[in-house]
């Protein structure tokens, strides 16, 4: 076997658009193009947002190439002063270049989805061909790529009377698993877009054989309400809920930002539920719907306290009132975080606080000027938490597993419905007190574990409980050690959600892969049926001093670097100094107090949780790497990974 060198030239720096290209997954979604086509569109709607566009047209050719077409301001065309090459060149060809950078007063876009200046970037260099018309400023103007370098540089073509951006991308096939774009997918989100932009065209056509286009067209002048009462199969037991509130003035929240939404509760049938972040889909919600949540309770329950409307030892819970509601919700954010390029959920943990703040009042207001639905409504949320009590008495939560008795320095919650209690293996008694004295007692449980858990990847199943910490564990879970094809009652399973908060340092990442190997050896089911949670509690504490009264003084949280960077960006657009603020770095869980552990990692609404599951590729592919990283006789192997990926670890120091 050919020995591998690991020496200076081993270290290669991807330039351009080669690592969209070499890891197109970390960019975009693989399985068809529809997401690169988005973010083109997500450029028109932006235009739109900011009030430039009125309509937009997308065409899918005979090719299988897709055009954009808005009437939009122009993307510039001029020489970039700083880079000395076509602005639209380095739109279309360098990553982290855009317009979306700067929300100061005068910039180009104040609100808009697209921030990473990463979209249309990812476009090009996963395509064959991208071609590009603008027309702005008297003239039209051309450029084309080929596989994300210019092949045609950037050339005036004549005079154009209107203004406007023509995009067609032609993708490149060997990067999706379907090289086609659904035309679903397509009407799904035009639609969309033409609903939260009401007085905007979208337009969608399909090239026929003989160059006609067969096309259909969307434009809501009501906008979400008309939408929402198109998709509900059930009619709502109260008129829709409809509304907009934005802030007026600075104060803990940018001017300008807020949400719109349509809402309406109905007894049967499917919930219809969607989210946008300045347009941009969050099909995995996020924050604003946390904010929604919390919201639209809060409005509700003072509304049942207010009229004695609750029977006596029954509690409304956030979830009684939320389950039968349908909405479609429409939030603006100056600075929105979403998890991934994909933009799949919105990760601002103050925008749980806002939307809340921007729907409660509202709502209260609403409830009280139309008593009798109000109380329609409440009843029906009454109605759901006597449910929940029923099914939590039917299905009563285990205090014990077999014959054992429930570890001792386990702190349980309170609650018997197995569904709403959550479990925290949490690294040290330090971090565990704090977690402790934190916790929602009502459904949070907390079991300390101390130091490193046995690596069990090798450890015959009736030996594990040799090991006192894996011995609690299962104690706590209520169910026994297993294997995948084993029968496992998971009714005995005493928590919904178990979740791993260790130190974002290298020994609680440690302790983060040992106890994740013990639950994909040994507890597979749980892993399968997405019971098992890995916590991502913040880096760094930023304290922002008060601004005059109406910016007290505020704490934010950052999860890592880049984060901090937003952070550090937007609070400069705020007009807070830098050197004002003090940054502060854990250095573990027990350096956090109470409020903190809970603000940042536990709380529901705030926390950010990652689930854990065997990837694309599958459980055989992941128990070939567990083998590979985890096992004994595996030392070859793993320094041959190691040497190979070495130059891919990120040295925390």
């Amino acid at each position: 076997m050919a020995s591998r060198q690991y020496t200076e030239s081993s270290i290669q720096v991807l330039k351009g658009l080669e690592p969209v290209k070499q890891r197109p997954g970390m960019y975009t979604l693989t399985h068809n193009p529809t997401h690169i086509i988005q973010e083109v569109i997500d450029n028109a709607s932006d235009e739109a947002l900011a009030g430039y566009a009125k309509r937009i047209h997308v065409i899918v050719h005979r090719d299988g190439s897709v055009s954009v077409i808005d009437d939009g301001r122009g993307i510039p065309v001029g020489i970039h002063p700083e880079e000395k090459v076509p602005a639209i060149e380095l739109v279309f060809g360098r990553l982290h270049a855009g317009g979306k950078f700067d929300k100061k007063d005068g910039g180009a876009y104040q609100f808009a989805g697209g921030l990473h200046g990463v979209g249309v970037a990812v476009t090009n260099a996963l395509s064959k061909r991208l071609e590009v018309e603008v027309r702005r400023e008297k003239s039209a103007w051309r450029i084309a790529f080929a596989e994300g370098d210019v092949v045609e540089p950037l050339a005036r073509i004549g005079a154009a009377p209107d203004t406007g951006t023509w995009v067609r991308v032609w993708p490149e096939p060997k990067y999706f698993d379907v090289a086609r774009v659904p035309m679903q997918d397509l009407e799904r989100l035009l639609r969309s877009k033409a609903v939260l932009l009401p007085g905007v065209e979208y337009r969608l056509s399909t090239e026929k054989a003989d160059g006609s286009l067969e096309s259909q067209t969307w434009a809501y002048r009501d906008g979400m309400v008309s939408y929402l009462a198109e998709a509900l199969s059930e009619p709502p037991v109260a008129p829709y809920f409809t509304g907009e509130n934005y802030v007026a003035q600075d104060g803990d929240f940018a001017q300008g930002e807020g949400a719109a939404w349509a809402m309406a509760w109905t007894e049967e049938g499917t919930c219809v539920r969607e989210s946008y972040c300045n347009l941009i889909p969050t099909p995995a919600g996020g924050a604003h719907e946390a904010g929604l949540r919390d919201g639209v309770y809060v409005a509700v329950r003072n509304f049942a306290d207010l009229h004695s409307m609750l029977p006596k030892g029954v509690k409304l819970l956030p979830e009684d009132v939320f389950s039968r509601l349908s909405f479609v919700l429409s939030a603006k954010i100056l600075d929105p975080q979403f998890q991934g390029q994909t933009k799949e959920k919105l990760n601002n943990r103050d925008a749980v606080k806002l939307v809340s703040a921007m729907v409660r009042d509202p709502l209260e207001l609403w409830l009280n000027d139309h008593v009798e639905n109000g109380r329609t409504i409440a009843e029906l949320s009454i109605r759901q938490a006597q449910s929940r009590v029923r099914s939590a008495q039917r299905v009563e939560k285990k205090k014990t597993s077999g014959v054992a008795v429930l570890p001792g320095k386990l702190t349980d919650c309170e609650t018997d419905d197995a569904r709403r209690a959550e479990l925290f293996l949490v690294e040290g008694d330090s971090a565990g007190g704090s977690a402790k004295m934190g916790r929602d007692k009502e459904h949070q449980a907390i079991l300390p574990l101390r130091g490193k858990v046995l690596n069990s990847f090798e450890t015959e199943r009736d030996r594990l409980f040799a090991n006192n910490e894996i011995h609690d564990i299962a104690v706590a879970l209520g169910i026994d050690p297993h294997g995948r094809d084993d029968d496992v009652d998971m009714t005995r399973l005493r928590y919904h959600t178990v979740a791993i908060l260790a130190d974002a340092d290298v020994d609680g990442s440690h302790i983060a892969v040992l106890l994740l190997t013990l639950f994909f050896k040994h507890f597979p089911k749980l892993v399968e049926a997405g019971h098992v949670y890995i916590a991502r509690p913040p880096l760094y504490r930023i304290d922002v001093p008060a601004q005059g009264k109406s910016k007290p003084l505020r704490k934010l949280y950052a999860l890592d670097d880049s984060e901090l960077e937003v952070i550090r960006h937007k609070l400069s657009k705020e007009g807070v100094r830098p050197e004002s603020c003090t940054i502060s770095r854990f250095k573990g869980l027990g350096e956090m107090n109470a409020e903190q552990l809970f603000e940042t990692t536990m709380n529901p609404d705030t926390r950010r949780m990652l689930r854990v599951d065997a990837g694309a590729s599958g459980w055989d592919a992941m128990e070939a790497k567990m083998t590979m990283l985890m096992a004994k006789q595996e030392t070859a192997a793993r320094r041959a990974w190691i040497e190979l990926h070495g130059n891919e670890a990120f040295a925390d120091v």
